[in-house]
């Protein structure tokens, strides 16, 4: 895969062209997602756990972006906290992820989509 297909986000203006990588969008997501409160963390595929456990961090584990044209998609999966109301922590995941990634980035995100992979016990400690 060549450098320039990692960029699908292109922008010129009068002193040259910023590039932003898909990554960067599905990072800004985890991040973002992870600040809501209720929020355990994001799951990710088998590959992403076996890494997880081995201590290797991945902020944009469980997050799978869409660049289409002037518009951004995004699909998280994560775990809530026992306790928590599914519906209101999703709905400010989708509030904060959307105001992150067009925050940082200038995109227009129409969609985000989550998915509860599970509920988890708050940690004793």
């Amino acid at each position: 895969m060549s450098e320039e297909s990692l960029y699908n986000i292109k922008e010129e203006n009068p002193l040259g062209q910023v590039q932003i990588a898909d990554e960067v969008v599905a990072i800004i997501a985890g991040l973002a997602a992870c600040e809501v409160e209720g929020v355990s963390r994001l799951t990710g595929n088998l590959t992403n756990e076996l890494a997880s456990m081995l201590g290797k961090k991945n902020p944009a584990k469980g997050v799978r972006v869409e660049l289409l044209p002037g518009e951004v998609q995004v699909e998280l999966n994560l775990e809530v906290l026992y306790e928590y109301s599914i519906p209101k922590v999703s709905s400010q995941v989708q509030d904060k992820v959307k105001q992150a990634i067009e925050t940082m980035t200038g995109l227009h995100v129409t969609k985000v989509n989550i998915r509860i992979a599970g509920v988890r016990m708050k940690d004793s400690n």
